[in-house]
């Protein structure tokens, strides 16, 4: 049975959303690492590129809506698309992240570094990874991985906090570290933000499958199929 039109055109969103949320999550790990070798230029090259992805975000946007207003899809497909115009959004804002590491970086600028990272290389690790895996739930309309990526945002918190504690120490220490530390600071918070964005990529994975909104807060679970299923059938029923 050949696809009809609709079909085809949401495939061709989904690819390129994920070619876009592949290029961005490149962003994320790229600005730590320019961060940890001091590299200007790789950071310049960064804050280039990320033109190119708000381009191709509004290209999907746009996509969408064609597709939404020839197709006029309904119930499933319908929140698969307002879920593309969503995610897209959330990856363009956490690419605006990256970019904002590198710009900190150049600010740092290529001095020897007169105090550790802290633990901001393991949060950028795990915030890279839970974005990977939210785009990776939204592909395979996979709520129990989405559940669970949304359910690891408390640990990068938690590095948060011990980042911050362990930056203040250091100013107390040693106040000339001021500024340096409020630029690390500024790279935590985004990597802290970026965990956030893809914990809003769950909860739109959550609602394209079922047609229920789910918020997770931090004492988020594991969510299997099965868990949602028990508590919204009929919203199951109605894919």
């Amino acid at each position: 049975m050949s696809k009809s039109e609709l079909e085809k055109g949401l495939e061709k969103l989904q690819n390129k959303l994920l070619n876009l949320g592949a290029l961005v999550h490149d962003t994320v790990v790229e600005s730590i690492q320019v961060l940890k070798n001091r590299d200007i230029d790789a950071a310049r090259h960064l804050i280039a590129a990320d033109a190119d992805l708000n381009r191709r975000r509004f290209a999907i946007e746009s996509d969408t809506l064609v597709l939404m207003v020839r197709q006029q899809p309904m119930a499933t497909d319908l929140r698969t698309l307002a879920a593309v115009l969503n995610i897209a959004t959330e990856l363009e804002r956490i690419a605006d992240y990256s970019k904002s590491n590198a710009r900190n970086t150049i600010k740092l600028g290529t001095r020897p570094p007169t105090m550790p990272l802290m633990d901001i290389p393991q949060m950028a690790e795990l915030a890279s990874e839970m974005l990977q895996s939210s785009l990776i739930s939204f592909t395979g309309r996979n709520v129990q991985m989405a559940g669970k990526t949304a359910s690891r945002d408390p640990e990068v918190d938690l590095l948060y906090d011990q980042v911050y504690m362990g930056l203040m120490d250091c100013v107390i220490t040693n106040p000339s570290n001021i500024e340096t530390a409020s630029n690390l600071m500024w790279i935590a918070h985004n990597l802290e933000r970026t965990a956030d964005r893809a914990v809003n990529i769950c909860e739109r994975v959550i609602f394209t499958v079922t047609g229920v909104v789910i918020e997770f807060d931090d004492s988020a679970q594991d969510l299997s199929e099965c868990d949602v299923q028990a508590a919204f059938p009929s919203a199951l029923n109605a894919r």
